[in-house]
């Protein structure tokens, strides 16, 4: 087990990192996106017609992002696949762009999506390489656990290439998002069919509502990821990766 410390005090937390498997969350736990999503959607936009400035854009996806995902788990009970994931974001862009004539949103929403299909889109947060290395080492089994779509797969491929991508569990692929439990009993049936013992798991991740609480309610482990100080009452919370070393 990992002891835990406190990233503002440096003292010892009573939290471990259990035994058995270690799944992170990808976006905002592994990965970012770079340029930000404001700045990718303000420059496509631009080309597109739209005025809107990046903080307008801003504000408005995460309005969008944060309406359309509700209404998923509302109206599907979390399922989903790749068709679903595909239109789920087209609507998001048509949502934030509403200055964009809608016979130009599809070739927009098309630009939007290859983009962040691209490895070269994102990089890795500056504490995860040095935290996996140490985690493999040890012998830890390791695999990520994300909503998102098939595009993840070459982007952990270039990434993440110590992660065999046959642990890596995606929605669109096993049939629902996070936190529908759904997504975790699939998760570990896969991990059972690789031969990966399943009686603990742990999920790390930044969103509390699909990682932290979404990952308790299938009984798993789970620890938040707060970066951003939002939650500093909560436990098991980390602020970096690094405190897992």
């Amino acid at each position: 087990m990992a002891e835990l410390t406190d990233a503002n005090s440096g003292r010892s937390r009573s939290q471990l990192l259990p035994d058995g498997v270690v799944l992170f969350d990808a976006v905002g736990t592994l990965l970012r996106p770079e340029p930000a999503v404001a700045e990718a959607y303000a420059a496509a936009g631009a080309r597109y017609g739209s005025r809107l400035s990046r903080t307008d854009i801003d504000a408005a996806f995460r309005r969008v992002f944060t309406a359309e995902k509700a209404a998923d788990l509302r109206d599907n009970e979390g399922r989903t696949d790749e068709a679903r994931e595909r239109e789920r974001w087209r609507a998001i862009v048509a949502g934030v762009f509403d200055d964009v004539p809608a016979e130009r949103r599809d070739a927009l929403f098309e630009e939007l999506w290859n983009h962040f299909a691209a490895p070269s889109s994102w990089r890795l947060f500056d504490d995860v390489r040095p935290m996996l290395k140490r985690l493999i080492a040890a012998g830890r089994s390791v695999a990520i656990a994300s909503n998102f779509d098939r595009r993840l797969t070459p982007i952990v491929a270039t990434l993440l290439p110590e992660i065999p991508l046959e642990r890596v569990f995606v929605s669109s692929l096993v049939g629902y998002r996070k936190p529908a439990t759904g997504f975790f009993r699939a998760s570990e049936r896969k991990l059972v069919e690789l031969g990966i013992t399943t009686k603990s798991c742990t999920l790390i991740g930044d969103d509390i509502d699909e990682d932290f609480h979404g990952a308790q309610a299938a009984n798993w482990q789970a620890m938040l990821l707060d970066r951003d100080d939002r939650y500093p009452g909560l436990t098991p919370r980390i602020r970096s990766l690094d405190e897992l070393l």
